[in-house]
């Protein structure tokens, strides 16, 4: 198909990381955008956190408590698994293949448990053997309370600690020095390298602590909270957002997608479903490899150095 037949209704990726966000995220392992939801959002992903949990019945208020896959119920995270406020984000790192692979929310409670030293992912063989400097996995959170101080279930994270296969400290609660204790303010916007090791404080307060975390990674690896999705639930899906749940009849599909899932998006700055000059007429979308934005700018990272 020539870019002259592109069909109208491919949408262009949703914005992602300005060269400076993406500068910070590589340098740190971490990155903050406040005031990434506004009032009537964190509300209304408070609420659907309130109905998701009355309609389980089963937190106490006393332990921490989460749902994970929350994207398979209250329409409110559906509509998460591509949001133009983040997916942009993932996009740029894992572009044609990005798969949601996983969804989740957390209540952090006074005097819960916390959370030990680690970073995301396997531990016997991590993702950095394979990728020691593009994360595998990129987890987004969205902050819905307000964390103005320390010991209120902090989320705690050593800034440039993605560089680092050990801590001395791993499966501990200790401090170390240099780390960072978040202070959030709801409506914040947290995007983190799957390699940053972190922490949870304790919370010494009856403020509960509330959060959704969604984890992007490439098509072919493992999903995170489920096997499979409802046939009746992808057909709600939009186009898009049924490519990136990657629920396929055959298991080689999650590193050779079928034809029909390309382009997901469509170029941000060229509008076009390919990258020019690259390959031959003949050859198909789904056999042609495009650029992600990470890539370019390696790249041009590299032709500066």
């Amino acid at each position: 198909m020539s870019e002259k037949e592109i069909e109208l209704d491919y949408i262009v990726a949703p914005a992602g990381f300005t060269d400076e966000q993406w500068n910070i995220f590589m340098r740190d392992g971490f990155l903050t955008i406040e005031n990434a939801l506004d009032t009537d959002d964190v509300n209304m992903y408070l609420d659907a956190m309130e109905r998701a949990t009355e309609e389980k019945g089963d937190f106490d208020g006393v332990k921490s408590y989460s749902q994970s896959n929350i994207i398979n119920g209250d329409p409110v995270f559906r509509d998460l698994i591509d949001h133009p406020r983040h997916v942009g984000f993932a996009y740029d790192i894992y572009g044609e293949q990005l798969k949601m692979h996983g969804s989740s929310f957390l209540l952090r409670t006074k005097g819960s448990n916390v959370n030990i030293w680690h970073f995301d992912g396997p531990r016997v063989l991590p993702y950095e053997v394979f990728s020691p400097d593009v994360p595998l996995q990129l987890k987004v959170a969205y902050w819905l309370s307000d964390v103005p101080e320390e010991r209120m279930g902090n989320f705690v994270y050593l800034p440039g600690s993605h560089t680092k296969r050990y801590v001395d400290e791993y499966d501990t609660h200790e401090p170390i020095e240099g780390e960072v204790i978040t202070t959030p303010k709801p409506g914040t916007m947290t995007l983190m390298h799957n390699a940053l090791w972190h922490r949870v404080d304790e919370n010494h307060t009856d403020v509960i602590r509330r959060n959704i975390f969604l984890s992007y990674s490439p098509a072919w690896i493992t999903n995170a909270d489920h096997f499979h999705s409802d046939k009746d639930w992808l057909e709600t899906l939009s186009r898009e957002q049924r490519i990136m749940m990657r629920e396929y009849n055959s298991a080689y599909d999650n590193a050779k997608p079928p034809p029909d899932h390309f382009p997901l998006f469509l170029d941000r700055d060229t509008e076009s479903d390919r990258d020019p000059g690259n390959y031959r007429e003949h050859v198909q979308l789904n056999r042609r490899k495009r650029d992600t934005w990470v890539e370019k700018k390696l790249r041009e990272t590299a032709t500066k150095a």
